[in-house]
């Protein structure tokens, strides 16, 4: 592994621990040698997480829409800033650089775009981890919508295991670099997801 991608929010939530966690994260990324790809925003938890990999003397990537760029939302301070089309151009840009995701807290973009990568590792179209980083348990009620389901029919169980979960940071980094895509049928080919 040489880079990880971290999906988190553009705000930094109601509890310290977020921003915590997002700060540890980052640490614990550069002390591992490995870069971050991530959404190349100065704010919330995004901003926290990119300026401790670069604190602690990491690589870093940062991908933004143009559009969000123009809204002053960009990390001007990064040395790898990359501005995209579009938010489809930038997931399937942080997707290549990147040989795993983490998932710290957020909203609906963080939850749009690691539902994403899942879908795109059931596809077989990358077969790259994904670990959600459980801080005071935020995702657990996802977890259970995810058994949820499962109970229901709707999703494999095998399927269901692909969203790992860790209760820190150090836990979650293990978990990805533990993990071994199982063989998987490429429903799709490049292009046509």
């Amino acid at each position: 592994m040489r880079r990880v991608c971290v999906f988190c929010g553009s705000a930094v939530g109601a509890r310290p621990d977020y921003a915590e966690a997002a700060e540890t994260l980052g640490r614990a990324i550069a002390a591992r040698g490995l870069g971050l790809v991530f959404g190349g925003g100065a704010v919330g938890l995004m901003g926290i997480v990119s300026r401790a990999v670069i604190a602690a003397g990491g690589e870093v990537i940062g991908i933004i829409p143009h559009g969000l760029m123009m809204r002053e939302a960009g990390n001007r301070d990064l040395t790898d800033l990359r501005v995209v089309a579009s938010m489809h151009e930038r997931k399937a840009m942080m997707a290549e650089l990147s040989d795993g995701f983490l998932v710290l807290p957020g909203g609906y973009g963080t939850l749009e775009e690691v539902i994403e990568a899942l879908t795109w590792l059931q596809l077989g179209i990358h077969g790259k981890g994904v670990v959600f980083v459980d801080t005071l348990g935020y995702w657990q009620k996802q977890m259970a919508m995810l058994d949820h389901m499962v109970e229901e029919g709707l999703l494999k169980p095998q399927m269901r295991a692909f969203a790992m979960i860790a209760p820190d940071p150090e836990a979650a980094l293990d978990t990805l670099a533990a993990f071994t895509p199982p063989p998987m049928p490429r429903w799709l080919l490049p292009g046509e997801g």
